[in-house]
């Protein structure tokens, strides 16, 4: 997967096209992400030891990971991702358009 734990994104399609977040959790089996902040999901709550409140609570759901485009700082923008391995053997990612190391 061209997309890890504390990337920077950038939602490409959606209702929540152009937000920007951290990677929070990545599911390599279902090709989905959690992304900080994208596709909140309500979800009522009964009261237990963890939340002793209950109620309607807003949390972040898996979005697929085709939606979301690596953002580049340099660039300011999403980039595509590609693969180059380097002469001690190591495999490094790096940015389609600039050809930079991410």
């Amino acid at each position: 997967m061209r997309v890890k734990k504390d990337d920077t994104v950038v939602v490409i399609s959606g209702k929540d096209k152009g937000k920007k977040g951290k990677v929070v959790k990545v599911f390599t089996k279902t090709d989905k992400v959690i992304v900080e902040g994208v596709n909140m999901a309500t979800k009522h709550q009964k009261p237990n030891a963890k939340v002793q409140q209950g109620g309607i609570i807003h949390q972040e759901a898996p979005i697929h990971v085709s939606n979301v485009m690596l953002f580049d700082a340099k660039e300011g923008k999403g980039v595509r991702v590609g693969f180059k391995t380097l002469e001690d053997g190591t495999k490094v990612r790096v940015s389609r358009k600039s050809g930079d190391e991410i």
